[in-house]
């Protein structure tokens, strides 16, 4: 933990309040579930918050806006919990943080703000995050499909540094655990992170596809960025909720079942995580 309270240190180099506040969340987690350390985080997307009660025992139950310098999630199909589970595995049980929601960046937050919750949990001591999300398909896709985010591209010209945390975030998406994700998924690729509220255009759904990128949204990329400085392994995975090219609106009905499908694999490619980090040396 030495090199993520250096990294920490770092990355509130101009905001000594803004450290304080992470460590009392931090604190007050760890009294509230009774736990010194969680080992897993799981940030949940927009649609995901049934998959929590599936995980595992809820040890304990956090509003998300109690938690110092977290914001309420606002966003239509986000909860605002963040739940301690214990999550049994074949290789053991492993205490899990879940976040029921997240925030973004057209909440009208700053970049601190929405990685908040993320460098709380990685100062109660979590190893491994996966982050989870519904987005816009730029491939030939179909509704429903789960995909692995095994890269992004920042399209914002946001982070959530300020000064000279220089990260190489080369290898930001850990193959190990994006390899486990994909046994319970139809695609792998790389997801677009645009700010948001608008979607894109057509002309910029084009320019998106004919540079590769397979899925486009707005949010994890900046959670993804934080976690990976304070050296948490990070992995992703994207419901395809919505089809970038149609012809017509997706309906809402269309989106909800087409996410309610998927939630099946998310839960299993979720406990599959859970049971690597309880086999490896990631379990305390």
């Amino acid at each position: 933990m030495s090199q993520r309270s250096e990294a920490l240190d770092l990355c509130f180099a101009y905001d000594p309040a803004g450290l304080r506040s992470v460590m009392d969340a931090a604190t007050d987690i760890a009294a509230r579930t009774g736990c010194e350390s969680h080992q897993l985080l799981i940030v949940l997307g927009s649609g995901y918050a049934s998959v929590a009660r599936s995980l595992g025992s809820r040890v304990a139950s956090i509003p998300l806006g109690s938690l110092s310098g977290v914001p309420v999630p606002s966003a239509e199909g986000h909860g605002q919990e963040l739940l301690s589970i214990q999550m049994p595995t074949p290789h053991g049980d492993v205490r899990a943080l879940v976040a029921t929601g997240r925030s973004h960046m057209y909440e009208g937050l700053t970049p601190s703000e929405v990685v908040q919750l993320c460098r709380i949990g990685a100062a109660t001591g979590i190893e491994a995050a996966v982050l989870t999300n519904a987005g816009g398909c730029l491939s030939d896709w179909e509704l429903g499909d789960l995909m692995v985010i095994d890269d992004h591209v920042n399209l914002t010209g946001i982070s959530p540094f300020t000064g000279a945390v220089f990260t190489d975030i080369w290898n930001l998406w850990d193959q190990e655990l994006s390899d486990i994700l994909a046994q319970h998924a139809r695609r792998r690729g790389t997801y677009a992170f645009l700010r948001g509220p608008e979607y894109q255009t057509r002309r910029e759904s084009e320019l998106m596809r004919a540079a590769g990128l397979n899925m486009v949204g707005m949010s994890t990329v900046l959670e993804a960025l934080a976690l990976h400085q304070l050296g948490v392994r990070v992995a992703g995975i994207s419901i395809v909720s919505d089809l970038s090219f149609s012809s017509s609106p997706t309906e809402h009905d269309l989106v909800l079942d087409a996410v309610n499908r998927a939630l099946g694999s998310v839960k299993e490619a979720l406990l599959a995580v859970a049971d690597h980090v309880a086999g490896s040396a990631l379990a305390c």
